[in-house]
């Protein structure tokens, strides 16, 4: 199996409407995955009911990497991920991640920091992909 990355993720999560939930989940993440985003911890369940909750509120949207690095089972980025809502606005989370990887290559674990760079308030959690 071919290491996932940040890119490939989010654009399976949230920009792929084609692609099962389910298998999206299963293709870059292990069965125990655990994410922090912002102090607040969630099991691999949390994570896919946020993840059919944005699918649901979401239009399109994109993904720009700005630095990624990846030292064996340790990954690390920096990205900002834009998104247009069913109802026409745009927001755009800056996200800084730090993360471990399962010897196949898919997210274990994921610390994350988010910013709104633009958007409104309400949009903040948005960007907790990963």
């Amino acid at each position: 199996m071919t290491a996932t990355d940040i890119a490939r993720a989010v654009n399976d999560l949230l920009f792929d409407p084609d692609l099962d939930l389910d298998e999206a989940l299963d293709r870059h993440f292990t069965p125990d995955y655990r994410q922090r985003t912002d102090g607040v911890w969630s099991d691999r369940a949390g994570f896919a009911r946020h993840m059919a909750k944005l699918r649901s509120l979401l239009r399109g949207g994109h993904i720009e990497v700005h630095d990624e690095l990846r030292d064996g089972l340790s990954y690390a980025d920096r990205h900002t991920v834009t998104v247009i809502k069913e109802d026409g606005r745009t927001s755009r989370i800056e996200v800084s991640l730090f993360a471990r990887l399962a010897p196949d290559g898919r997210f274990r674990q994921v610390e994350e920091t988010t910013r709104l760079v633009d958007g409104h308030e309400d949009d903040r959690n948005l960007g907790s992909v990963t």
